[in-house]
């Protein structure tokens, strides 16, 4: 039944009610609602219902709201208002799918609708409907060809879809419509030309897009951007000479830029090493302290050239005092020749400084000050930190903070010396020195911050991180609100280390969230952008939403969540209080009476906390209430609250697993252990198709990866042993497996696999683990084959070590191993001296207490002497 058409006096209080909407004061819109609806005639007006529900969401009551847009619509199917109304209601919920829906609707019944229309082109562009966007905007154009955001909405829905002529014929149109002086500068008209230019350059037409940029030269406002830009188009279209002249200017601009001296290289276009270092000596000349022309040269040197020209380079920083001085030269650590040329030459920098304060004594006579040998001793702790000789390294940070206590770098480098060499909490101590040094340098409290989430210490970083977080909330909510996702990550780990599923999961959810908003947010850009004509940035930011979870942050918390789940699938959590009744009974009276004060004493104290906390939440909430009555905020629904109990204790994990691995798949294809992690889950699932997908696209990348070898006999051994596959799935499987792997009985697998790795530690593990799973009695064959420290094998690393000693210990070599871990752990103890993984039980348990007593106490013992 459709609404009765209002009278003028109600028309004018149902336009009062959409200003007040659009002007937030949705308090204001209420009453004007209350004044048509308690009429009886008006009572059930569609329109009128669904501007109440739409103002009622806003103020956070979301089920009124949706029932009243319902009862609105019912009463008026053929209002495009109430249509409308839905679709934003759908919108602030984020089911834009249904949104679009609800604007479709509506336009039935006002096709020319602005509003809509707009409305629509917002979802379709945030659902990246690329089409439907094009479609739409060009609805818009035909509406307002006055306006400039259609001609450029529609222009780069082409750009979008990839027909960038279209695109720059559409932007060619509309700039001429633009009555600008060449001599005025105007910024949003330089931003439209970037913007064509761009295009014209992804549509290959590099000679238009350089004829075009010299044309409008002088009224674009970004020099810089048009020099760059017409440098990387003249070595395109191969005109070296003027090229040349472009990446001269640019270098005079700024001498320390490497992608300008790489610029000058393939124009200049030299033929042999010698013409290559006259261009780097050229610039030396020119600028007598740039560092860039320098550095650079050492990339491709070798020899008695690269020792000249890193004689010179180190010289110059050590004298300077250049903190970043390793970081610059870490990637021509690849290289052992040039590594070990380093080294020579900056020990006997150490030495001679030491004796007679000169780099070398064939010098001038020309001293250095004391700083140039704390400086050289800095960079020799972190390159032997580098090639894992901690001891030696240790040595040298030890030697400098001795000369120099007061100098914060050197406490950085020594904690993380301690962390490569394996002993976080050492690691910790000293960062916690460092952030004693300079308490208000938030970079050190960062760190520190980080060091102890490593070292398992979350209370101890939560109150290092408060120094810097708002008042009046609690660390990790700022932190959370802030999106902090290193910390998060960190967080993450230490309660996954401690087997705090519920906790670690927290994290990980918080994290999606965080991704999740940084996806809803761009919605607001889609009409800044163009209002504010900053194209070439909205396109970059559409182009990084669109693979937004391939940063490491989202890998990170992804991999934690997915094997938390598989092994909350493995192993699923028991009640607590049955397991605390069944210790119980086997404690004597005074026993069970001491622990019966313990947990009265405990849960004292947790009350306290808890009314505490609840004070504090108590106080935030006046105060946001306060804060929502004053601004008249629009806000959308709240949010479900993340409880560790109840994410521990999920009905289905490997279903929660897989919401985090489907991102991975489509995004983070690249990685290995992104097939190996969907393979777990697949293998849990029992789905066998799917598990030989990931390990096909896995073998594809690295046929010898010591986590796919496990899946792979898993796998075999899984497709042998089920005999209640569909007979298609059977032959598929085996026909797919012999003519990939050539092979399919696991254990002759296993052995040719063994054979080929013999001499890499991390296979042989990986063999050996398998052997025991597809024969237990192989236990002690097994063990001596992992277990073995020969000087020949590779792949030995802490890292590998502390994986075979976590093997022996949980029983994937065996379960009759306690003799074996304990001489294997001696044994590493030899190799890794400093690492906490290796160090006998009751030193760990001495370390921890040390530890949690008193990070700042300053009683800072070097390990060496307790070794």
């Amino acid at each position: 039944m459709p609404s009765i058409a209002l009278p003028p006096k109600e028309n004018a209080l149902f336009k009062r009610i959409l200003r007040c909407y659009e002007h937030k004061q949705y308090r204001n819109g209420l009453k004007f609602c209350k004044q048509i609806l308690s009429n009886p005639k008006f009572s059930e007006h569609g329109e009128t219902l669904a501007m109440k529900g739409l103002t009622l969401n806003c103020l956070g009551r979301k089920e009124e709201a949706y029932e009243l847009v319902r009862r609105g619509l019912r009463n008026d199917l053929k209002s495009h208002v109430c249509w409308h109304v839905y679709g934003l209601l759908q919108r602030s919920d984020k089911k834009y799918d249904e949104a679009i829906k609800c604007y479709r609707n509506a336009l039935k019944w006002d096709k020319d609708n602005l509003q809509i229309l707009r409305d629509l082109s917002l979802l379709q562009i945030q659902m990246r409907d690329l089409e439907g966007y094009r479609e739409t905007r060009y609805q818009l154009l035909q509406l307002r060809p006055a306006q400039r955001a259609s001609w450029i909405g529609y222009a780069i829905a082409y750009h979008l879809l990839q027909d960038y002529e279209m695109a720059a014929k559409i932007v060619e149109e509309f700039r001429k419509t633009q009555q600008t002086s060449p001599d005025k500068v105007d910024y949003e008209y330089s931003e439209l030309l970037l913007y064509q230019n761009q295009v014209l350059r992804e549509a290959g037409l590099f000679k238009e897009a350089l004829i075009h940029l010299t044309t409008y030269e002088k009224q674009i406002c970004d020099k810089l951007a048009v020099e760059e830009t017409k440098g990387e188009l003249l070595l395109k279209l191969d005109r070296s000479d003027e090229a040349n002249e472009v990446y001269r200017r640019l270098q005079e601009r700024n001498p320390e830029n490497w992608s300008y001296y790489q610029g000058l290289e393939s124009a200049l276009k030299p033929g042999s090493v010698e013409e290559r270092q006259k261009i780097y000596d050229d610039a030396c000349v020119k600028f007598p302290k740039g560092l860039v022309p320098r550095r650079l040269p050492l990339n491709f040197l070798s020899g008695e050239k690269f020792r000249e020209c890193l004689d010179r380079y180190l010289r110059m920083n050590f004298t300077k005092g250049c903190p970043p001085l390793f970081t610059t030269l870490k990637s021509l650590y690849t290289d052992k020749e040039k590594v070990s040329i380093i080294e020579e030459l900056v020990v006997s920098y150490e030495e001679s400084l030491r004796s007679c304060r000169m780099f070398s004594q064939n010098d001038d006579g020309k001293t250095e000050p004391p700083t140039t040998l704390l400086w050289v001793q800095y960079f020799l702790a972190q390159h032997f930190d580098y090639i894992g000789q901690h001891g030696t390294a240790l040595e040298y940070i030890n030697t400098a903070i001795e000369s120099t206590p007061t100098l914060i770098e050197l406490f950085l480098i020594k904690a993380k010396i301690y962390k490569h060499a394996g002993n976080i909490r050492e690691a910790a101590r000293w960062m916690d020195e460092a952030q004693a040094l300079d308490t208000a340098d938030r970079f050190i409290n960062s760190k520190c911050a980080k060091y102890l989430l490593k070292a398992s210490l979350v209370k101890e970083a939560e109150e290092m991180c408060s120094k810097f977080t708002r008042e009046g909330t609690s660390a990790v909510e700022n932190l959370n609100e802030m999106q902090c996702m290193w910390f998060q990550t960190e967080c993450a780990l230490a309660y996954k280390a401690m087997n705090k599923y519920g906790e670690a999961l927290k994290k990980c959810h918080e994290i999606e969230r965080h991704f999740v908003e940084i996806t809803d947010d761009q919605f607001d850009f889609h009409t800044y952008c163009m209002r504010k004509m900053t194209l070439r940035s909205y396109v970059a930011l559409l182009k990084l939403e669109d693979v937004l979870r391939v940063h490491p942050f989202y890998f990170k918390a992804a991999r934690i969540a997915i094997e938390i789940y598989l092994n909350l699938h493995d192993n699923p959590l028991s009640d607590d209080s049955k397991e605390s009744q069944s210790d119980n009974t086997n404690l004597t009276d005074k026993e069970l009476k001491k622990l019966r004060n313990k947990q009265r004493r405990a849960q004292k104290k947790a009350q306290l906390e808890e009314e505490k906390k609840n004070a504090e939440k108590e106080k935030q909430l006046k105060n946001q209430k306060k804060k929502k009555e004053e601004d008249d905020e629009e806000i959308g629904g709240p949010k479900e609250e993340l409880i560790p109990e109840k994410l521990a204790k999920v009905e289905n994990p490997l279903e929660e697993a897989v919401k985090f691995l489907t991102p991975l798949k489509s995004l983070v294809r690249n990685k290995i252990e992104t097939h190996l992690l969907a393979f777990e889950i697949y293998l849990r699932k029992e789905k066998y198709l799917l598990m030989l997908q990931s390990v096909k696209r896995a073998y594809e990348m690295n046929p010898d990866h010591p986590w796919l070898h496990q899946c792979l006999i898993r796998f075999f051994k899984g497709v042998a042993d089920n005999k209640g596959l569909p007979q298609p799935v059977q032959t598929v499987l085996k026909q797919e497996i012999t003519r990939l792997f050539g092979e399919s009985d696991p254990k002759s697998y296993n052995k040719n696999f063994l054979s080929k790795h013999a001499s890499s530690i991390p296979h042989r593990l990986a063999a050996a683990k398998m052997m025991v799973y597809l024969d237990p009695s192989t236990e002690s064959m097994a063990a001596e084959l992992a277990t073995s420290l020969d000087e020949s094998l590779t792949g030995r690393t802490l890292q590998v070590c502390s994986e075979v000693l976590q093997a022996l210990r949980d029983g994937s070599l065996g379960s009759e191993q306690q003799k074996v871990v304990e001489s294997y752990r001696a044994s590493c103890h030899g190799l890794y001296p400093y690492c906490l993984a290796f160090m006998p039980p009751g030193y760990q348990d001495n370390a921890a207490i040390t530890t949690n007593g008193d990070l700042s106490s300053g009683d800072h013992e070097d390990m060496t002497n307790e070794m």
